[in-house]
Parts: structure tokens; C-alpha cells; sequence
């Protein structure tokens, strides 16, 4: 027998005082463990919890303490807010004044879903429009010239609207949208009006233009623009109007990735071209690196024609891309119109002429200055090629040198024409440019 005042030194592992001869069973421990791992998870998001939902309280607190120090909140229609993609500063500064409590940089997320559960749907449907004449149907949305069937769109009684084809994703017509708002108030570029991207189709309501795109007005209008002997000063301007738009893309960082012809409206020629069509455009203050500047989906469609070789090469593209279109752009309005390499019928085809290094030919009648213009837009590598900047200034050059030539017998038409290039360039210098001096 054991004697009864043996020690604890006598036991034998896995046993506990009191309970001598009988092991402890191994579930023990693991249902042990378990459980105080559970409570350990139980108590951590508690915490996480708890702290949110005081996050929330003061946020509320900080919204009905605005709202009763600016007064009752007015609702808004869908072209102050809509609800986009993550919202920075720079979009914030782009909202329209009548937007009330615009959010800080350093208001949390759960305060931004808030403010938008205040926001309102859109205040007009498909059934609301009526749609006049087609303007040009493209990959993603067909363009309309239309007008509300009763009222005005934010006092616009006629105007461009863009209807999105079947298929197409919601989020990327947020983001052309967001893009567009972050571009607002040039006079070059489609300013946008309105927009629903709460149902299918997506529409969005831009200014209107009396004619179509340019490329259709060169084509339509051919015969008549042969015969004048200031076409190459009217080509000049308008490519000079183009540039100040590619400009202030530019001092915005964003990419526009399908300049062409078909993209530029026209509402009066030369003096009123805007930029058009932002579907396949990004936005650079988005992207964290510079690797992101690469396509991530090689199956999107893009105009295969109006493409630089480093995107075929590298599958790269950035602000120099669009410099290579505008030079395609340039070659256009010198063919009026015609369609790039249209020699090459198959797209296999025109990649490999580009990355071999061949470029369209040189257009018949085309003055020189924009010639060397064009083929400094085709230059390779890519970071030879000029600056939008750059571009703005030749061109700007060049317009000075014809009104160093004028005609006296119409001397009135020199005055007008004059008065608006100075107009032009007054406005031009008022906006911020950008130096293109660093690729991305």
C-alpha cells in the first residue's frame, strides 16, 4: 500500500492530485483549447464592433449637427452626386457648388456609404427622351442627337445623348462618368449634362452639337472644302482646338485611349471641336503604380489603327499613345476622313505594319508644318515623341504665321477670325498646363 502522506513527486505524469491512477483524457485538453480560442475570437470582434458602431454615432452626430447649422438639405438630382467609384479629393473638387456638405478627405468610409443612402435616383428615364437623328454608333453606346419630351435637361433644350449597347457594365459607365465630371468646364471637350446608371440601358446627356462628329462633317462636306484656299488654315484650327483638349486631359492625368476623328464633334468649324467619347479612357490618380499603366485585360476591343507600337510590343500604354492618335487624327482630316492604313484589310495585318516601323503615307496637299507635326507623333521609342504642350505651341506658331499673311479684301472676316484665336489663346493661358516631360 502507498503510504498516505506521499508526495506529489510519487505521481505519475498526466495525473492530478486527488485523482491518482487515472490519466486525463487528450479530448480534454482539445476541447479546452478550443474554447478559450472561441472566446479569445468572441471578445477581438466585440472590440471591432464596439468601435465601429461609436464611428457611426459620431458620424451621425457630425451630419445632424451640419444639417441644423446649414439648414434643411436639399434633394439632389442625379447630376450633383452620382453614386461612383471611390471618390478623392480632386472628384470632390469637381462637384458642383450646389452640392451641400461635401465630405473631407478624413471622413471615414462608413461615413461616405451614409451619404450616399441620402442620395436620390436619377430624374429622368429612356421614356423621358426623344430621340432626333443617330450622330454615330460605336462598340460600347450610339449617339443621338435628342431632347426631352417635355421640360429641359438642366435648361438645355436640345442636346447629345449616349446610349449604352446591351452588355455593357454598369461600373464602367461610373467611370465614364467620373471621368467626364473630373473634365467639366473646357471648351473643347463634351461637357456632360446628365446621366442614369441605374437601369439598362445606361444613358448620359452631353451638350449639344449641331454637327455630328468631324469625321462625318470632312466627308459630308468634301467637296466644298477642296474648293477653299484657307482649308489648311480651318484644318490647322481645329487641330490646334483638339490639342487644347488632349492638353487639359493631360494636367487632369487622364488617358484617353480612343482619340480618332470619329470622336470629335462639331459644333460650329473650326473654332468649336470638342473631344468626345471618354468609354476606354482612365483615369491616372486611380492607379498606384506604373505598372498598372498596363492593359490587364488583353481581350478588351480597342482601334487596333490608332494604336502605338509599344502596345502591340509591350502591351503598354500612357500619355505618348494618344500624342501617336492625334497624329493619326491629323492624318485624317488631311484625307477627310479616310480610314488609316486602308491598304490593310485584316487587323493581323495592320499590327504587324506597325510594329514594323511603317507609317501612313503622306497626304496629298498637306502643308509642311503639319506633316513635321504628324511625324513627330510617330517618332519611336515613344519618349522622343512631343508633349500635347509641345504640340499646343507649334501649332499655336503656325496660326501666328498665317495671320502675318491676310487677305484686305475681306478684312472683316479677318477681325472675327482673329478676335477668336485670341479668345482661344486667352483661355488657354488662364487654364493650368502640365509639362509632358515624364512618360508614365
Amino acid at each position: 500500500m502507498m503510504p498516505a502522506n506521499s508526495t506529489s513527486e510519487d505521481m505519475r505524469p498526466g495525473e492530478l492530485p486527488g485523482f491518482t491512477g487515472q490519466p486525463l483524457d487528450p479530448l480534454v485538453y482539445i476541447l479546452s483549447g478550443v474554447f478559450s480560442f472561441s472566446a479569445l475570437t468572441f471578445t477581438l470582434l466585440g472590440v471591432v464592433c464596439l468601435r465601429k458602431y461609436r464611428s457611426l454615432i459620431r458620424t451621425i452626430g457630425e451630419l445632424q449637427g451640419r444639417q441644423l447649422f446649414l439648414g434643411p438639405v436639399p434633394q439632389l438630382e442625379a447630376s450633383i452626386m452620382p453614386v461612383s467609384p471611390v471618390l478623392n479629393e480632386e472628384d470632390q473638387d469637381e462637384l458642383p457648388l450646389q452640392a451641400p456638405l461635401q465630405q473631407s478627405s478624413t471622413m471615414k468610409s462608413s461615413s461616405r456609404k451614409l451619404w450616399k443612402g441620402l442620395q436620390q435616383g436619377p430624374c429622368f428615364t429612356k421614356s423621358d427622351l426623344n430621340l432626333l437623328q443617330l450622330i454615330k454608333a460605336g462598340k460600347e453606346g450610339i449617339f443621338y442627337q435628342a431632347r426631352m419630351t417635355r421640360g429641359t435637361c438642366k435648361g438645355h433644350n436640345m442636346f447629345t445623348c449616349k446610349i449604352s449597347k446591351e452588355g455593357t457594365r454598369p461600373k464602367h459607365v461610373d467611370i465614364e462618368v467620373s471621368i467626364m465630371k473630373k473634365l467639366v468646364h473646357h471648351k473643347n471637350i463634351l461637357q456632360l449634362l446628365d446621366w442614369n446608371t441605374t437601369e439598362e440601358p445606361s444613358i448620359l446627356i452631353m451638350e449639344y452639337v449641331s454637327y455630328g462628329t468631324l469625321r462625318t462633317f470632312l466627308q459630308t462636306n468634301r467637296s466644298q472644302l477642296s474648293a477653299d484656299p484657307e482649308l489648311q488654315n480651318l484644318l490647322t484650327i481645329a487641330s490646334y482646338h483638339i490639342a487644347l483638349a488632349m492638353q487639359h486631359l493631360r494636367t487632369k492625368m487622364i488617358v484617353h485611349c480612343d482619340l480618332a476623328l470619329r470622336n470629335v464633334m462639331v459644333n460650329k468649324f473650326p473654332w468649336e471641336v470638342k473631344v468626345a467619347e471618354f468609354g476606354l479612357a482612365r483615369d491616372l490618380t486611380r492607379i498606384t503604380s506604373r505598372h498598372s499603366s498596363r492593359w490587364r485585360n488583353p481581350r478588351q476591343r480597342v482601334p487596333l489603327r490608332w494604336y502605338p507600337p509599344e502596345y502591340f510590343k509591350n502591351n503598354y500604354y500612357s500619355f505618348k499613345g494618344d500624342v501617336w492618335a492625334f497624329g493619326i487624327v491629323l492624318w485624317e482630316m488631311q484625307t477627310f476622313g479616310t480610314l488609316p492604313y486602308p491598304n490593310l484589310e485584316t487587323s493581323e495585318a495592320v499590327v504587324y505594319h506597325i510594329c514594323i516601323g511603317h507609317k501612313n503615307t503622306n497626304p496629298e496637299g498637306c502643308r509642311p508644318e503639319i506633316l513635321h507635326i504628324m511625324q513627330d507623333c510617330w517618332l519611336e521609342p515613344y519618349t522622343v515623341r512631343p508633349s500635347f504642350t509641345d504640340i499646343v505651341r507649334m501649332l499655336e506658331n503656325i496660326m501666328e504665321n498665317d495671320a502675318d499673311y491676310v487677305d484686305v479684301e475681306k478684312p472683316q472676316l479677318l477681325v472675327k477670325d482673329e478676335a477668336k484665336y485670341h479668345e482661344a489663346k486667352r483661355l488657354r493661358a488662364a487654364s493650368v498646363t502640365l509639362e509632358d516631360k515624364n512618360p508614365i
